[in-house]
């Protein structure tokens, strides 16, 4: 199972622009620290004409809505069509891919949006990467760090893989669900077309097409 943890089987990776970045790894929770330097790297190759580069290390597409009292701080890509919605906070080494939104009061560090992605109302998203077209329920969470401050391991039913990485939040595959106040704890991947009901607390790997109810049942999708 643990080639189902590869980016490729959790992702479209041409729905994204740090598809050069991710293809230079096996495993989704390899890049997060290389975001910023991503970042860094083709933030200088953006158009001029598309592009508007603002603050330190800010590059937002024209064509972006972006509320007044949001905040973002850099280093970050802000692409074609995204809306920042009121209070946002983008706290940097983040991507936000075309068409996609982060809601009111909803908090992005260290992490990667794919197009199309919905993070609209009062959510965290801590070293992660949601998917294309994956949504988030209001309230849920993209838990980053353990209690205890020890290294994340990735855990794929018996199998686990040390990561040597103290934060990780959650590798979010395509078109996935996640309920409201639904709580993601570290190093939690769930494959594509998932569905997480509200209220529930996730960890490990669930396998692609398969609903998580709030009372710990796994059922596939029919």
């Amino acid at each position: 199972m643990i080639n189902d943890l590869l980016s490729q089987n959790l992702f479209d990776l041409s729905k994204t622009i740090a598809e050069p970045l991710i293809n230079k790894y096996d495993y989704p929770w390899e890049v997060l620290t290389e975001i910023k330097n991503y970042i860094l790297e083709i933030g200088k190759t953006l158009s001029s004409s598309e592009y508007e580069k603002k603050g330190e290390n800010i590059w937002i597409s024209k064509n972006a809505h972006i509320a007044l009292s949001s905040y973002i701080s850099g280093p970050a890509i802000i692409q074609e069509g995204v809306e920042i919605r009121h209070c946002a906070y983008i706290r940097g080494n983040v991507i936000v891919g075309k068409h996609s939104v982060v809601g009111n009061s909803t908090e992005i560090k260290n992490s990667i949006l794919f197009e199309e992605t919905q993070a609209p109302h009062y959510n965290y998203v801590g070293d992660s990467i949601l998917g294309y077209k994956s949504h988030l329920g209001a309230g849920s969470i993209m838990s980053n760090i353990k209690s205890d401050k020890t290294n994340i391991d990735i855990k794929s039913g018996k199998e686990k893989i040390k990561t040597n990485l103290r934060k990780i939040g959650a590798m979010i595959g395509d078109h996935s669900e996640i309920g409201c106040n639904a709580v993601m704890n570290p190093g939690t991947i769930l494959g594509k077309n998932c569905c997480i009901y509200p209220l529930t607390m996730v960890r490990g790997y669930i396998e692609p097409n398969h609903i998580v109810k709030n009372n710990g049942e796994i059922i596939k999708k029919y």
